[in-house]
C-alpha cells in the first residue's frame, strides 16, 4: 500500500480537489496483498478534501477504472468496472490507536494519508466473490471442464438413494 501524505493544514476551509491517476497507488497494493488483478482501464480518483479545524478533514470523492480478475467459479478472467463514490471524515486518533493512523500531526501540520484511503476504497469496491456472471456454472469437480462452454461426460452423482423421496419435495 502506498503512503501518500497531504498537508491538510495548508488547504483552505472551502476545500481543494485533487486528481490521483498514478497507478502505483493501486499496483503496489495488488502486489503486496497478492490480488490477481490486471489493469484494463486506469484507476482515477477525484478527491475533495475539506479541513475541519484541528480535528481532521472531510474527504469526498469518486474512484473509476476497470480491472481484469479471475472468476471464483470458472477461473476465467473477466473485466470488472469500478465506479464508486465515497465520503469519509478522518480525524486525529485520540488515546491509544492500534492501527496506522490516516491523519497525523507532524511538525505542527495536520497531514492526511490519501494513499491509504484510496487503497481501502479500491479494496471495498472489489466483490467478495468475483463472478464473471451471476449464472456462471463453474467447472466440473471431477474433470475440470468449464461448464459454461459445454457439458462434460462425467457421471453425475445423484446423492444418497435413501433420500430420493425428498428430491421433488416442494414446501409451500
Amino acid at each position: 500500500m502506498t503512503d501518500l501524505w497531504i498537508a491538510i493544514s495548508d488547504i483552505s476551509p472551502e476545500g481543494k480537489t485533487f486528481t490521483f491517476d498514478d497507478q502505483s497507488i493501486w499496483s503496489r497494493g495488488w502486489e503486496e496483498f497478492a490480488i490477481p488483478v490486471t489493469p484494463v482501464e486506469d484507476m482515477v480518483a477525484e478527491v475533495t478534501i475539506q479541513p475541519q479545524g484541528k480535528d481532521g478533514a472531510l474527504v469526498r470523492g469518486t474512484l473509476k477504472g476497470s480491472v481484469s480478475l479471475p472468476c471464483d467459479r470458472c477461473a476465467e478472467s473477466f473485466v470488472l468496472s469500478i465506479d464508486s463514490q465515497f465520503d469519509a471524515f478522518e480525524q486525529l486518533p485520540d488515546g491509544e490507536y492500534d492501527g496506522e493512523p490516516r491523519v497525523r500531526e507532524e511538525s505542527g501540520q495536520l497531514q492526511f494519508n490519501i494513499g491509504a484511503l484510496l487503497w481501502e476504497e479500491f479494496a471495498v469496491a472489489l466483490p467478495v466473490k468475483p463472478l464473471c456472471s451471476d449464472d456462471c456454472r463453474g467447472v466440473c469437480p471431477q474433470c475440470g471442464q468449464d461448464l459454461n462452454k459445454g457439458e462434460c461426460d462425467c457421471e453425475q452423482d445423484e446423492g444418497d438413494e435413501r433420500l430420493a423421496v425428498f428430491r421433488n419435495l416442494k414446501i409451500d
